[in-house]
């Protein structure tokens, strides 16, 4: 493990690739691709997309192309940020395809992402000491900010600390209605809820973020790509906050998972847990914070539940990596991170 450095700031101008290292884009989503594409360039950014972004299949090329020209980017001195279309299903098959020892030599470079590009990203924190940005992937760049919230390129546009504060409301239905209207760019934000402390009460904790998808970073935690143990102790003077977001997974599902992570020793160094908020639906009699409590409750760490990082929009940008503080007071959820 090596020291946390964060890629330069973006810039007006800056080379931003487009590649999909697990799942492609269909023809039906080229026109969202599209939209996303020049929202980007709106911003003021150069777009290159990639070869490897077909969407016929469960990836997007075979695992040899979609290393080499992930690594491509990475290391590609005109690239500033590299951004996925979308997550997907099998990044994990890239993991013993990519040289670590080259990147950890490399300036490093945003990788930004969710879901299954979270298989990738906390490896790159922990193997290279590079700071990675877990946010929006590419289709969901075209969504304006909730007030409160940062733009995944405001956030990796930033030179020292940016405070997020939920805006207290979230969308209940799927993410993805950009299916039905490429052109969206406004979130939906339907429902009303905030964020809370497992077992009640205010919070206020500081530590160093690492985390991700529940079930991608499940699949890995027992192999040398997801040590956060190791992390942890690395960062045992300051401590960690680990944050944890499930997709499609049910609550039985979720538990085992958790649990998993806290066997590996994961919140040994944590100072909290930050839990996203939920996707999939509850069980009956047994719910997705049931889940959480059966996992975290022994732990004598705050669990801060409903965060907005995950698949539930609105998107709260997190960067692997960076010093944060978390506050909880009375519902309202704020995080100030410094990305230095």
């Amino acid at each position: 493990m090596s020291p946390i450095r964060f890629p330069r700031p973006l810039q007006p101008g800056d080379l931003i690739a487009v590649t999909s290292p697990s799942s492609g884009v269909g023809a039906a989503m080229h026109p969202r691709l599209e939209v996303a594409r020049r929202d980007l360039e709106q911003r003021g950014y150069v777009v290159r997309v990639g070869e490897c972004m077909d969407g016929t299949r469960h990836v997007s090329a075979p695992k040899h192309q979609r290393a080499e020209e992930l690594m491509g980017m990475l290391l590609d001195p005109e690239v500033r940020a590299v951004v996925p279309p979308w997550g997907g299903e099998l990044a994990i098959d890239l993991l013993d395809l990519l040289d670590w020892d080259a990147l950890a030599q490399a300036e490093p470079t945003w990788l930004v992402g969710y879901s299954d590009l979270t298989t990738v990203m906390v490896p790159l924190t922990l193997r290279t000491g590079w700071a990675t940005l877990h946010g929006s992937n590419l289709m969901d760049s075209p969504y304006r900010a909730p007030d409160g919230l940062a733009h995944w390129t405001e956030l990796a546009a930033a030179t020292g600390a940016v405070t997020q504060c939920s805006p207290g409301r979230f969308r209940t239905a799927p993410h993805g209605d950009y299916i039905a209207n490429p052109d969206t760019t406004v979130f939906d934000l339907d429902a009303v809820d905030g964020w809370s402390v497992l077992g009640g009460g205010d919070a206020e904790i500081t530590g160093r973020l690492i985390g991700g998808c529940v079930e991608t970073l499940g699949a890995i935690s027992g192999t040398p790509y997801a040590d956060i143990a190791g992390f942890g102790r690395e960062h045992a003077d300051e401590g960690i906050l680990v944050y944890v977001e499930a997709c499609d997974f049910g609550p039985y599902d979720v538990a085992r998972i958790l649990h998993g992570f806290r066997l590996a020793g994961w919140f040994e160094h944590a100072n909290a847990i930050l839990v996203g908020r939920p996707s999939a639906p509850d069980t009956e009699g047994f719910t997705q914070h049931d889940a959480v409590a059966d996992a975290f409750s022994d732990l004598g760490i705050p669990v801060i539940l409903d965060v907005d990082c995950g698949h539930v929009a609105p998107y709260l940008p997190l960067v692997n990596g960076a010093w944060a503080t978390v506050t909880v007071r009375d519902g309202q959820g704020e995080v100030t991170q410094t990305l230095a």
